[in-house]
């Protein structure tokens, strides 16, 4: 376990020198790694570790990880889901932090040391030495997941807690992840989809033409037939590569330009609603009020002197 630890804590500190690395021991066999960091984008490789005995459990809670595979395929993990893989699945792959920004949490499963000593509600199960091992460490791959709520309730829960219950929350959640995992159905409609490398440049060029024509107004059937790309795979693939909606990554960038607008030049209200795409001026100043909680004019007036 500790060398399954060190290679964590080593790959993450030596490539994002701003990294927080807290460790926790919550069980024989059982340690929680709590990861954060803000850096440039950057990527790292995984070699082989030959640790096929060792379970690793990756949450997302804000930022991405683009998980690129061997047959040069990617996942992403936005916030909500998460991976499940044994540490010598991932050798050949690569990792990369694409916004350079990125929060989450590691539970790492000794499975030979946890069944040795298993916490007191599993002392009576084969858990780790059956259960876990046939479901998520027969196969070379790992396990991407998409989130639900009560997966997400979960890992939430592991955040925010007051200092002297964080320890017994951080084990109880343990065990109730354990346990959600040992019945948990794995289903197509689970797990997250993998995209070739010329899907994931397709997205990449229509995100990149929607950002830099704001105010262009444009379908998912019409952008469809100009990429040469299925309808409900661009907003598929578009929801997992860049963690929201095509119309909720939208109407964000709209409201940063506005906002820029509004700081740094005297156009009018109207002007900048018409220039990201907005033809109602009421409906412009209801969405940014949406997003900043202040009217576009008192916005303005609070951020010039």
């Amino acid at each position: 376990m500790n060398e399954a630890l060190f290679q964590i804590q080593n790959c993450i500190k030596q490539m994002a020198k701003n990294a927080q690395c807290d460790i926790t021991a919550l069980f024989p066999g059982i340690t929680l790694v709590y990861l954060s960091f803000e850096t440039a984008p950057f990527s790292m490789r995984h070699a082989h570790s030959a640790m096929g005995n060792v379970l690793q459990i990756n949450y997302c809670k804000c930022g991405q990880m683009e998980w690129r595979m061997r047959g040069g395929q990617s996942i992403y993990l936005n916030p909500g889901s998460y991976s499940l893989h044994v540490m010598d699945a991932c050798a050949d792959s690569s990792v990369s932090f694409p916004t350079g920004q990125y929060s989450g949490l590691i539970v790492c499963l000794d499975l030979e040391e946890a069944a040795l000593r298993p916490p007191e509600p599993f002392q009576d199960t084969d858990l780790f030495t059956k259960t876990l091992p046939e479901r998520f460490c027969h196969r070379d791959t790992p396990f991407f997941l998409a989130g639900n709520e009560q997966a997400e309730r979960i890992f939430s829960a592991f955040y925010g807690q007051p200092e002297p219950l964080r320890l017994p929350y951080q084990r109880v959640k343990a065990l109730e992840l354990l346990l959600y995992l040992a019945k948990l159905p794995i289903t197509p409609q689970r797990q997250l989809t993998a995209y070739r490398k010329e899907q994931v440049e397709t997205i990449r060029k229509i995100h990149d033409r929607l950002s830099s024509q704001i105010g262009e107004r444009i379908t998912i059937e019409e952008l469809s037939r100009e990429y040469l790309i299925n309808a409900t795979t661009l907003k598929t693939a578009f929801k997992e590569i860049y963690g929201t909606s095509i119309a909720a990554h939208r109407k964000e960038h709209r409201m940063e330009q506005a906002a820029d607008m509004l700081r740094e030049t005297d156009m009018n209200i109207a002007q900048i609603a018409q220039s990201v795409g907005y033809d109602s001026q009421s409906r412009f100043t209801e969405a940014f009020k949406s997003a900043f909680g202040v009217l576009p004019r008192e916005y303005r007036k609070s951020r010039r002197p």
